[in-house]
């Protein structure tokens, strides 16, 4: 219920767990990439394997920069304390006077609500939210035809 707490933002422990996930996650999303790639590589697998490889590969990086991307955008709420985020609505709202903040996690987004209902974004940088949407659409479709590959090679036995 935005009226209740006017001013408040995104949970601090929340925020905590998605940078210390994505700082996890994103070395781990490399390294099975490279993994990938490498085993694309040797010249002892078959060329369909070596193309499902290098699908696997690609799915990998494009998850890892879709977080990488994401955890960028929560590594800006994380380094604001409350003085921080009332500077920040400030300047971003220039003139108008703001009367809360308006925080979500999807999109990430932190804004700051002015008195003539406009929500003007402040913190996260405008292509965090594009660029995390894209390249999450990019590794959902690399994923999908990982999948596709691997069940063409692999078939299930019929029940």
């Amino acid at each position: 219920m935005p009226g209740a707490e006017p001013y408040a933002g995104h949970d601090g422990a929340a925020v905590l767990l998605l940078v210390g996930s994505g700082l996890v996650i994103v070395p781990a999303l490399v390294v099975y990439a490279i993994r990938q790639l490498v085993r694309a590589r040797t010249r002892s697998q078959s060329p369909s394997t070596s193309r499902s490889a290098y699908v696997k590969s690609a799915a990998g990086w494009a998850w890892a920069a879709a977080a990488g991307v994401y955890t960028w955008g929560v590594l800006h709420l994380f380094l604001l304390d409350d003085a921080a985020q009332s500077r920040a609505c400030a300047k971003a709202t220039g003139t108008a006077r703001f009367t809360g903040y308006e925080p979500s996690y999807i999109p990430l987004h932190f804004g700051c609500r002015t008195r003539d209902g406009r929500t003007v974004e402040a913190v996260i940088p405008a292509y965090v939210n594009p660029s995390a949407l894209f390249l999450t659409v990019c590794a959902v479709v690399l994923t999908g035809f990982a999948i596709a590959h691997s069940r063409e090679r692999h078939p299930c036995p019929d029940k």
